[in-house]
């Protein structure tokens, strides 16, 4: 491979043998190897196009929770219409657990139920709270030029930002993986057989 492919394969590599096959399982991962691909790269291109401070560039789409909402609905629906009757009898009626949390009161199957809907929200706000500090801490650091009204504070402040943006570049790709590797967790979750 030469050019871009030669810098994207070895990423694509990454993704299919580090995280999907490593959670979904060697028998099932293609299945969901796309959506997972799709998802590194829409959050890691959008995480360096936020770092662009130049029109068009610098939209925050990854700092925004509609858009960190829509692709943690996805994998909770992924997730869900994946799970098969093993994921369910463990959050319905979960194996290794006392009766008495199970029944008369159904704690247990209750707690579980609400993990369902809890993973995806954590997914969500995860990402979005992340790539918003970053931003937030950057945009602090110049302010603090205006704020002293000083020419003094700008060079240590720039000095500063400078820092901050080669930590997000460490940070876009970090979120991306995250994200991206607790995704295929819970679809490996929802999937994996009963081992007996």
């Amino acid at each position: 491979p030469k050019g871009l492919q030669s810098m994207l394969e070895p990423i694509i590599l990454f993704i299919r043998d580090d995280i999907a096959k490593a959670a979904i399982g060697e028998k099932k991962y293609e299945k969901y190897l796309p959506y997972l691909l799709t998802l590194f790269f829409f959050i890691f291109l959008n995480n360096l196009i936020g770092l662009i401070p130049i029109f068009p560039f610098g939209a925050n789409v990854t700092g925004n929770l509609a858009v960190t909402g829509i692709m943690a609905v996805f994998t909770f629906v992924i997730t869900t219409f994946s799970g098969n009757k093993d994921y369910w009898k463990h959050v319905f009626n979960t194996p290794g657990v006392p009766w008495w949390l199970k029944f008369p009161v159904p704690l247990m199957p209750f707690v579980e139920f609400l993990g369902l809907f809890t993973k995806p929200f954590v997914l969500m706000v995860r990402l979005f709270a992340n790539i918003t500090a970053g931003h937030i801490i950057v945009l602090s650091l110049i302010c603090l030029i205006f704020i002293f009204v000083s020419v003094w504070v700008a060079p240590v402040s720039i000095l500063f930002v400078v820092f901050m943006d080669c930590i997000e570049l460490l940070v876009a790709f970090l979120q991306a993986y995250i994200f991206t590797l607790l995704s295929s967790l819970f679809i490996g979750m929802a999937t994996a057989e009963e081992h007996h």
